[in-house]
């Protein structure tokens, strides 16, 4: 969204943006923004668990505005823009792919009273009223995007464990090259990984700390460490121009090594997650991962030694495997002993191959995409039922954090009070509320 505005901005145009789940804001809240405030254009974003709630504010755009445009992007509706155009009327454009640019033009168009027809990667509707689609998409290259216009966003309330200490989301590259089943960043940003120059993304970082007072960032690159000549460029940039901050990224185990580790924990990295996804060599090859469960164990034995953070995702529910599967993948992630592991359930995201083959076989139980948060089973496997891979779920939550070993490494970093209090706000009062 930022990047969208600073686009717009810079070809002229007067921005907005709301970020109403941080700003606590109601539809009631939204409708009365856009009243106020009568734009041309609302544009939207939404993940698949969230659409819903797109449709609803779409709803309450027009309500506000009837004449105004809304537009929508993101990678829920640019796999499924037949469905988002049939199922909410008050949708009249969706942004297909990387949208700074086609956004831009679509703009232009609507304020030129032109139909966008010659806007490749636009899904509107036709003379007829149906769905139709003007071309694909095309990759943008990132260095001619000017910096994302973080002056519209309340920086102020992106906190962490609601302490105040800003932090800055930062992305220095698009695209992932291995294509694994589930998920959508290599069918949505493509194959090819496509980094901004380092001296660029250092800029960026030396502009926050001024600008935000803070070092705390979050990278939200997928592989932030594929490039090895690039991330050892921004280690050695980060030295050179004294950026002290703290810093977090995702990683492969297969792009990374001892010596590469040690170098991004000396300069301020505080935390590195991999997707380990699962215990099983089998499931590994057969979601396309392209690790094995050696690497994965050397990585984090090396962490171990550096004395570094280092987070692993796993996932339950693949179709093909049994009880004893996601068994092993508990067990695995036990004896691999991370500093912490986030055990989520294999979801059919559109866009991905996993929801082509659920579709096809007829897997998937809950079809209300609200639902679809990787924190709830929508998908049946060929052994096993929701109700079996919900039981793995659970009791992996219990025996990975009630551990006397995990509690006790806890206190002496320190960490326990916001443990408590994390898990309290995030899984205990939702519950609560859910009961009343």
């Amino acid at each position: 969204m930022a990047w969208i505005a600073s686009v717009l901005e810079e070809h002229g145009h007067e921005v907005r943006i709301l970020d109403s789940p941080t700003l606590g804001l109601s539809l009631s809240d939204f409708m009365e923004v856009v009243k106020s405030w009568s734009p041309d254009v609302v544009g939207l974003t939404a993940l698949t668990p969230t659409i819903k709630l797109a449709y609803k504010a779409a709803r309450a755009a027009k309500v506000a505005d009837e004449n105004v445009k809304v537009v929508i992007g993101g990678v829920h509706a640019t796999f499924m823009w037949r469905e988002v155009l049939d199922s909410c009327r008050d949708i009249d454009y969706v942004i297909l792919g990387e949208g700074e640019y086609s956004m831009s033009k679509l703009v232009e168009a609507i304020e030129r009273g032109v139909k966008p027809r010659h806007i490749s990667g636009i899904a509107l509707r036709n003379e007829n009223g149906d769905p139709a689609c003007t071309g694909p998409w095309r990759p943008i290259d990132l260095s001619s995007l000017p910096p994302p216009a973080r002056h519209l966003l309340p920086m102020d309330k992106y906190t962490f464990l609601d302490k105040p200490a800003r932090i800055v989301h930062m992305m220095a590259s698009r695209g992932c090259p291995y294509g694994c089943i589930f998920c959508a960043t290599s069918y949505y940003f493509g194959r090819r990984v496509r980094f901004r120059k380092v001296e660029s993304v250092l800029d960026e970082v030396a502009e926050c700390i001024d600008k935000y007072k803070t070092n705390i960032f979050v990278f939200t690159d997928d592989e932030f460490t594929i490039n090895r000549n690039w991330i050892e460029s921004f280690l050695r940039g980060l030295r050179e121009r004294g950026l002290d901050i703290q810093w977090t990224c995702g990683s492969r185990v297969d792009s990374v090594d001892e010596k590469l580790l040690s170098k991004m924990y000396s300069y301020g990295c505080t935390t590195i997650y991999f997707g380990v996804e699962s215990g099983s060599q089998e499931t590994l090859d057969r979601i396309g991962k392209r690790i094995s469960l050696g690497q994965v164990r050397r990585v984090f034995e090396a962490i171990r030694r550096i004395g570094g953070l280092a987070v692993a995702t796993f996932i339950f529910g693949f179709p093909w495997e049994t009880i004893n599967d996601m068994k092993q993948t508990l067990k695995f992630a036990l004896k691999l002993d991370p500093d912490y592991a986030q055990f989520t359930y294999a979801t059919p995201y559109p866009g991905t191959p996993l929801y082509e083959i659920a579709k096809r076989q007829n897997l998937i139980v809950d079809n209300d995409w609200s639902h679809y948060t990787t924190l709830k089973p929508v998908m049946r496997g060929y052994h096993f039922t929701l109700k079996d891979v919900e039981a793995i779920f659970k009791e992996a939550y219990a025996r990975f954090y009630l551990r006397l070993k995990f509690l006790v490494r806890q206190i002496k970093m320190k960490m326990f009070k916001d443990l408590i209090r994390t898990i309290f706000k995030n899984v205990v009062m939702p519950r609560l509320r859910s009961w009343h």
